[in-house]
């Protein structure tokens, strides 16, 4: 691989640092994006909760069920597409590539 596999990527941390369950965010621009390993899957998406603009990672990840709750309110969000999955949040939670590349986790805000 080379500097331009990463060129617009943003480094998350070393691959080794982010096991299963784990979680960590990271900011592009005035993005805040978490990235959460799941069962060895990476998922990113926006760190801030649809309902009430609070961080999300301060909340616990349910790897079982594929989900993150937002502390403030209890909403719930899917980790793999970012959907509300239950009230107080209706609106999902935008969601970003992410690869391993360069022994890193890598994390891009893609939106136009």
């Amino acid at each position: 691989m080379t500097d331009d596999d990463v060129n617009g990527w943003e480094f998350v941390c070393a691959t080794d640092e982010l096991l299963p369950g784990e979680k960590k965010t990271v900011w592009h621009g005035d993005t805040p994006i978490l990235v959460v390993n799941l069962d060895g899957e990476l998922y990113a998406l926006e760190d801030r909760c649809t309902h009430e603009d609070f961080e999300l990672s301060a909340g616990d990840v349910d790897a079982e069920a594929g989900q993150i709750e937002c502390v403030l309110h209890g909403a719930k969000f899917d980790l793999r597409d970012g959907r509300a999955l239950c009230p107080p949040a209706y609106t999902p939670v935008p969601t970003f590539p992410v690869k391993r590349a360069h022994g890193g986790v890598w994390t891009r805000d893609d939106r136009q």
